[in-house]
């Protein structure tokens, strides 16, 4: 009873504790002792649950000064409509995460002054306005997830302005269809873009000044207001077969891309042109991904400056020693002046051989202390 850390509820909880937990916390949360509730959990998936019971648990738990809460919520039949209205007056709230089937209506009176860290993942929106009337409310908030569902969301206009942001993850499924997103958050240091819609759809992304790190995954054809806006990035993973010539990153010095990108047309030349002062490459491949049949790679007409000038490491995962690989890896060898590690991890499936070790060995290499690692 004086508990500052709740959880209740499982994935995989039977009917009838499902039961035993609801007659539990009907009974005993309403007496929990303790003035202020660090952090409340619910992973709750059965129908037993009513959206009226999970409602009035969070209004006990709002009444002891919480600081943070986490739900997770699946119902069937669906009934998404769980959260007070007092939960966006929260004064306490620090750290808010909803996960799942969990109705987004946001009223007109909202402040959540004290909250920095929110994450709403697979959940739903009254309308497009929704997320943006809670946000503008947030002075504070530093740290934004969005994950959007791949069915059952009527969001077609995603809208992300917050001027105090210094995280945002977005994650947009295939079968979504957003037509539209908008990002303006000026303080931003880190930016997660996954946008799997193929389909063409707007993007207006506003300077981000101060970012450091961003990690894209993108099949839109057309994203080069994304990549406008990270030009100042320090760090940068990107698997995407956009045009991105062009494009200037003169602050970039980490570089990590996909092998689907690696393998579609010059996209890697023009990523190496637009890094003068890039000191590590890394050429993986991102979880989930297959790598596409390369395209005719054509040698540049002029060296990137960044291998005369700065590269100083390469890493290259999952290599099968295959001639279009092959012909890349050996070019970069051949070019980089200022090199000093070269680490080539094999595939699973292929073992790396003596004859490819050999070739990669005795391939010249533009810097004499250059060392290559087999792995």
């Amino acid at each position: 009873m004086w508990l500052p850390k709740l959880e209740y509820g499982h994935r995989d909880c039977s009917e009838f504790k499902c039961e035993k937990l609801r007659c539990f916390l009907d009974r005993n949360l309403p007496l929990h002792r303790a003035p202020d509730i660090q952090s409340f959990r619910l992973e709750l998936c059965n129908s037993r649950f009513k959206p009226e019971s999970i409602n009035t648990w969070v209004v006990v738990a709002l009444s002891h000064c919480l600081r943070e809460l986490d739900i997770s919520y699946e119902s069937y039949p669906e009934k998404p409509d769980i959260l007070p209205s007092n939960l966006y007056t929260c004064k306490s709230l620090v750290v808010l995460q909803l996960e799942g089937d969990i109705l987004l209506d946001v009223p007109r009176m909202v402040s959540l002054p004290s909250l920095k860290t929110l994450m709403l993942q697979r959940v739903r929106y009254l309308n497009d306005e929704t997320l943006q009337r809670l946000l503008s409310n947030c002075p504070i908030l530093e740290d934004l997830v969005v994950r959007l569902r791949e069915y059952g969301d009527t969001m077609q206009k995603l809208t992300v302005v917050v001027p105090s942001l210094q995280r945002l993850t977005l994650y947009i499924p295939y079968n979504h269809e957003l037509y539209e997103y908008v990002i303006g958050t000026p303080s931003l240091k880190y930016f997660e873009l996954v946008d799997y819609i193929d389909n063409d759809h707007d993007g207006l992304i506003e300077n981000m000044p101060y970012l450091i790190e961003a990690y894209v995954d993108c099949c839109c054809p057309d994203i080069y207001s994304l990549m406008g806006s990270n030009t100042s990035v320090k760090r940068l993973t990107i698997c995407s077969v956009a045009i991105l010539d062009g494009l200037v990153f003169n602050q970039l010095e980490h570089l990590e891309v996909c092998l689907c990108t690696v393998f579609f047309s010059n996209q890697l030349v023009q990523l190496l042109n637009a890094s003068s002062k890039l000191k590590r490459l890394d050429i993986s491949l991102m979880d989930g991904h297959v790598p596409r049949d390369m395209d005719y790679w054509k040698e540049p007409s002029t060296v990137p400056d960044c291998l005369l000038s700065s590269l100083q490491s390469l890493s290259w995962s999952a290599y099968t020693g295959e001639p279009q690989e092959r012909v890349i890896l050996v070019y970069i060898l051949k070019h980089a002046l200022h090199l000093k590690t070269a680490t080539i991890e094999s595939s699973e499936s292929v073992a790396p051989t003596f004859e490819m070790i050999k070739e990669l060995a005795l391939s010249p290499r533009a810097s004499t202390t250059c060392q290559l690692v087999f792995e």
